[in-house]
C-alpha cells in the first residue's frame, strides 16, 4: 500500500502543471479549426465527385453535352440561391448551426446520387449540393478565422487564411481524383464514389457536432433578411474588384469540373476515367500549390501573379485543344489552376480585411455569390456554344470571355491592392 501511495506521488510530481483555463480552451480551438479545415475540404471534394463520371452518364444513360452542362449549372444556381438566402446567416445563428444542416445536405445529396442515374435525379442533387456549399463556404471561412484567433491569439491571420483556401482547392483536387480512381478500377463506378463520400460526409457532421461555436447567438430573434453586402462605402471599389476576380477565376476552375473531361475523351481522344479525374484534381492541386508558394507574398502580388497565370493558362489550354496536343492541354491547365488559386487567396484575404468581424461571414457570402455566378454563367454558355460551334472554336470564345474580364478587373484590383 505504501508502495503504490509512493508511485502516485511520484507521478504526481513528475506530471506537468495541470493547463489553465486559457490553455484548454486554446487547445479546444485548435482541435476544432483543423475538424472545420478537414470537414471543409471533404464537403468541397464531394461536390466534383462527379466530374471524371460525366462521361459515363453520357455513354451509359445517353446525357448529351448540353445535358452535363445543366446538372453542373443546377449546382452553381443552387449555391447562388443559397448564398443569398442563407450564406450570411452564420453571423447571427452562429458558424455550427449553419455549417451542420450544410453537411447533412451535402450527406443527403450523395444518397439521392445512389438511388437513380436519370438526369432529373442528377440535377435536384445537384441542387442540394450547391445549397449545402452554398451555406457552407463562407460560413467555414469565417470559422476557420476565428477559431485560428482563439487557438493563436497572438498569431496572425495568415494561417487561417491559406488553411481555408487550400482546403477549399485542396478539397476540389481530391473529390475528382478519388472518383477517377474509384470509377477505373472498382465496379459500379456511378455508385461507389457516392457510397463512399456518403461515409466521410456523415463523419465530418459527427465531429464539427464537437467543435467548439465562435459567435455570441443575440437572446433575441432578429428578423430574417437575405444577403446583403456590407462594407464600409471608400473599400467598395476594392470589394467589388475581388468579386470579379473571383469570378474569372471560379469561371476557369468551372471549366475543369464540367466539360474539360469531355474535350480529353472527345477531341484529345484519351477516354480514361481516371485521366479524367487526374486533370481535374491537377488543376485544383497546382491553385493550391500556388496558394501555399505565395502565401508570405504581398496580397497585390498574388493578385498579379494570379492574373497573368491564368491569362497565360488559359491560351495555353485552347492552343492543346486546336493542336489536339494532350500535353500542351495539361500544361495549360496546371498554369491557369495557379492563376486561379493565386487570385482566388487574393481576393479572399482582401475581403476579409475589409468586413469588420461581426459582418465577415455576410461578405465573404458576398464575395463567393460574385465568384460562383462565374462558375455557372461562362460554363453554361460554352456547353450551348457547343451544341452550334465545334468544341475548339467554342473553347476559343470562353478564354476570349474570361481574358477580357480579367483586363476589366485587373487596373482597380492591382491599384486597390
Amino acid at each position: 500500500m505504501v508502495r503504490g501511495h509512493s508511485v502516485r506521488m511520484t507521478t504526481l510530481l513528475a506530471r506537468p502543471t495541470p493547463a489553465t483555463p486559457t490553455e484548454t480552451r486554446a487547445s479546444r480551438h485548435e482541435r476544432g479549426f483543423w475538424t472545420i479545415a478537414v470537414a471543409f475540404a471533404v464537403s468541397l471534394a464531394f461536390t466534383v465527385v462527379p466530374t471524371p463520371l460525366w462521361a459515363i452518364y453520357q455513354r451509359h444513360d445517353g446525357y448529351s453535352t448540353i445535358a452535363v452542362t445543366i446538372a453542373f449549372a443546377a449546382y452553381a444556381v443552387g449555391v447562388i440561391v443559397s448564398l443569398f438566402l442563407a450564406g450570411h446567416l452564420s453571423d447571427r445563428w452562429g458558424r455550427r448551426r449553419v455549417l451542420l444542416p450544410a453537411i447533412l445536405l451535402e450527406a443527403a445529396a450523395a444518397a439521392l446520387f445512389l438511388t437513380s442515374t436519370s438526369l432529373g435525379v442528377v440535377i435536384v442533387a445537384r441542387v442540394l449540393s450547391g445549397l449545402g456549399v452554398g451555406m457552407l463556404t463562407a460560413t467555414a471561412t469565417a470559422h476557420l478565422s476565428e477559431l485560428h484567433a482563439a487557438a493563436r491569439p497572438a498569431a496572425g491571420r495568415a494561417r487561417a487564411d491559406l488553411v481555408a483556401t487550400v482546403a477549399n482547392l485542396g478539397g476540389f483536387a481530391f473529390g475528382p481524383l478519388v472518383a477517377g480512381l474509384l470509377a477505373q478500377y472498382v465496379t459500379a463506378p456511378l455508385r461507389t464514389p457516392y457510397a463512399v463520400f456518403l461515409v466521410l460526409l456523415l463523419a465530418a457532421a459527427v465531429a464539427v457536432a464537437r467543435v467548439p461555436e465562435t459567435v455570441s447567438v443575440p437572446t433575441l430573434r432578429q428578423r430574417y433578411r437575405p444577403q446583403r453586402v456590407t462594407v464600409p462605402a471608400a473599400a467598395r471599389p476594392r470589394y467589388f474588384a475581388a468579386g470579379g476576380g473571383a469570378f474569372a477565376a471560379l469561371s476557369v476552375l468551372g471549366l475543369f469540373t464540367s466539360l474539360a473531361p469531355a474535350f480529353v475523351a472527345g477531341t484529345l481522344h484519351h477516354p480514361s476515367r481516371a485521366l479524367a479525374g487526374l486533370v481535374a484534381s491537377m488543376v485544383f492541386a497546382s491553385g493550391a500549390a500556388a496558394q501555399i508558394v505565395l502565401r508570405r507574398q504581398p496580397v497585390r502580388r498574388q493578385v498579379a501573379g494570379g492574373l497573368a497565370l491564368m491569362t497565360a493558362g488559359l491560351l495555353t489550354v485552347t492552343a492543346g485543344v486546336w493542336a489536339a496536343s494532350l500535353p500542351v492541354f495539361l500544361l495549360g491547365g496546371a498554369v491557369a489552376g495557379a492563376g486561379a488559386g493565386a487570385l482566388l487567396k487574393g481576393a479572399l484575404s482582401t475581403v476579409v480585411d475589409l468586413a469588420p468581424p461581426s459582418t465577415r461571414g455576410e461578405a465573404l457570402a458576398g464575395v463567393f455569390l460574385g465568384g460562383y455566378l462565374g462558375l455557372a454563367v461562362p460554363v453554361l454558355g460554352l456547353g450551348v456554344a457547343t451544341q452550334f460551334l465545334p468544341a475548339r472554336v467554342a473553347l476559343l470564345g470562353f478564354a476570349t470571355v474570361i481574358v477580357v474580364v480579367i483586363a476589366a478587373v485587373s487596373r482597380r484590383l492591382l491599384r486597390s491592392s
